[in-house]
């Protein structure tokens, strides 16, 4: 289901339709707001260059969390093979401590 939400980013209204919750929308136009904000608060530079330089700020984030969550799928990848290669160890080693048994 399509929803049609307004949200506001630097003073100026926005209607977007999407599949989304409104809550979800207005947190992320929130974050947009804000980082529009700032920039434009701080480099003093119209609406439009705020808006290009919030979105490259928000395209190094999302390429930043991006290559995060690829570290932690690696590392969860070792892990798990580790985790593998540990239990067939202990198989081997519980077969031999039964072998060792059985032959007194």
């Amino acid at each position: 289901m399509k929803n049609k939400i307004t949200v506001v980013i630097a003073e100026r209204e926005y209607t977007l339709v999407g599949a989304e919750e409104e809550a979800y929308v207005q947190q992320v136009a929130a974050h947009v707001d804000a980082q529009v904000r700032e920039i434009m608060e701080s480099a003093h530079v119209s609406l439009a260059d705020g808006a290009v330089l919030a979105a490259i700020n928000v395209a190094d984030e999302l390429f930043k969390e991006r290559e995060a969550a690829e570290n932690l799928r690696r590392q969860l990848k070792e892990y798990l093979e580790e985790a593998t290669k540990l239990k067939l160890e202990l198989s081997e080693a519980k077969r031999e401590i039964f072998k060792l048994q059985n032959r007194k």
